[in-house]
């Protein structure tokens, strides 16, 4: 097995999440994807989001398709 891209790896997930949009929500806050449990955003620590399956679709399509421009928490560590 090769190892993948960081892009491509993007990429990839961000597929799985299209294929499983009731799955996510997209943070109102920072434009983050979550897992639908969350409460607050784990990078912004906002409260509000969009469940709406087209919206996460679009995100995932969006942020798949481009490098990581977003600071995370594991950047932090």
């Amino acid at each position: 097995m090769s190892d993948s891209s960081p892009i491509q790896s993007r990429r990839e997930k961000a597929e799985q999440i299209a294929a499983n949009p009731s799955g996510y929500k997209v943070c109102e806050g920072c434009d983050s994807i979550v897992g639908a449990q969350v409460v607050l955003c784990p990078n912004c620590h906002s409260y509000r989001f969009d469940e709406t399956p087209q919206r996460v679709v679009e995100q995932a399509r969006l942020l798949g398709s481009r490098e990581q421009t977003s600071v995370t928490s594991s950047d932090l560590d």
